[in-house]
């Protein structure tokens, strides 16, 4: 595929928001009551990561970025 920078850019975002909402779906499983937040957190940001780097890797591979 040849998309511009731009689409590229725009695709990228895209991939790191929705990363973002998986990473706080997965925070918010992980906490349990009483316990600190901190474990949570760091376990959601762990899955942004996760799941952004595979986002990338998947499109890339798939020759759209």
């Amino acid at each position: 595929m040849n998309l511009s920078l731009g689409v590229k850019v725009l695709v990228v975002i895209i991939c790191a928001l929705v990363s973002v909402i998986i990473g706080m779906v997965a925070g918010l499983l992980n906490h349990d009551p009483g316990t600190p937040k901190r474990k949570s957190v760091i376990f959601g940001g762990g899955v942004f990561g996760g799941s952004l780097t595979l986002a990338v890797v998947v499109l890339s591979a798939l020759g759209v970025l």
